[in-house]
């Protein structure tokens, strides 16, 4: 019996023309459609630094191996690798960072961080740099705000429980150019992200509206981002990948981004270092502790749109 070629023929023509007519409808006006992969998103912004803690230091395991651009490694302050610890609600270690003895003034609280007297060479890209976006995964673990060891004072607790930021260039260890915290803010402790433009100068706070413990409430693992234009003057909080509402503390123009010269960028300095879980990553002295657990935590050197936020938040979240 002979194959009816000439039938196949037809029906191979009939769904190749129907193939182009659907491609060609979804793509672009001006794109050839040939020229896009069905399905493929845009790649996702590289972060000058990021942190999984899952990947010690060769040879120091008290160290903490960049995955991000930069090559920064993190020092593992004072809980060196104990400080990496299993979760119940999250693959694989994650940072553990805490007050050791709050009735007394020390300096062996648990954070991380970098810090350079003359600059972080490796992070470079946050010198002059006219964006900045900080981002992570974050558990309070315990009664947080901490004790104030730097008191004699037993009530009296720190206006502020550390996250993470890029220090200014001129930073003794707590200055900084990009940060997500919580900081009293009027009498009332609030979720913020605060920028400094220029070394010494100004800072600016955008603080969320919604009570921080409504934000963060202890035992449960929560996204937090912060972005930072310097060229704008504007920041902006997210919380699971959503914007949260908020304001600005400072009125004016506290960055001085009002006028000429254009565009507004940051001290052309590199950043002293990082901070995370607290302020003084050299280890001079306690500041701002947290009682906490950090995770997959990310620096950039650019401000992350809303759909980039939502991306990396549902990236990170297994």
């Amino acid at each position: 019996m002979r194959a009816d070629t000439s039938g196949r023929r037809r029906l191979a023509l009939t769904l190749a023309l129907a193939t182009t007519l659907l491609v060609t409808a979804f793509a672009p006006a001006g794109e050839p459609a040939e020229g896009r992969t069905a399905g493929m998103a845009a790649p996702l912004p590289s972060p000058v630094a990021a942190y999984d803690f899952e990947h010690p230091a060769p040879g120091d395991p008290a160290r903490e191996s960049d995955q991000g651009s930069s090559g920064t490694t993190l020092d593992l302050v004072n809980g060196g690798a104990l400080s990496r610890v299993t979760d119940d609600k999250r693959r694989g270690e994650v940072l553990r960072t805490r007050q050791v003895t709050p009735t007394v003034k020390s300096n062996d609280d648990w954070k991380a961080g970098v810090y350079g007297p003359q600059g972080v060479p490796t992070l470079n890209a946050f010198n002059g740099a006219r964006q900045a976006t900080v981002m992570g995964w974050f558990r309070m673990t315990a009664d947080n705000p901490a004790p104030n060891s730097n008191t004699a004072a037993p009530d009296d607790r720190y206006n502020a429980i550390g996250l993470a930021g890029i220090l200014t260039g001129t930073s003794a260890g707590h200055d900084v150019r990009a940060l997500l915290e919580l900081i009293t803010v009027g009498g009332e402790m609030k979720v913020v992200a605060l920028g400094r433009r220029v070394d010494g100068g100004s800072s600016q706070t955008f603080a969320a509206d919604a009570d921080w413990r409504r934000i963060l409430p202890v035992g449960r693992w929560v996204s937090l981002a912060a972005t930072f234009d310097f060229d704008t003057g504007t920041m902006a909080l997210y919380r699971d990948g959503l914007p949260l509402p908020g304001r600005y503390v400072t009125p004016g123009d506290p960055w001085a981004v009002e006028g000429p010269p254009e565009p507004d960028t940051a001290s052309p300095t590199d950043p002293r270092g990082i901070k995370i879980g607290g302020s003084y990553p050299q280890n001079t002295q306690e500041g701002n502790p947290c009682d906490c657990r950090m995770d997959d935590l990310m620096f950039f050197d650019q401000v992350l749109t809303p759909a980039e936020i939502m991306s990396q938040y549902r990236r990170t979240r297994g």
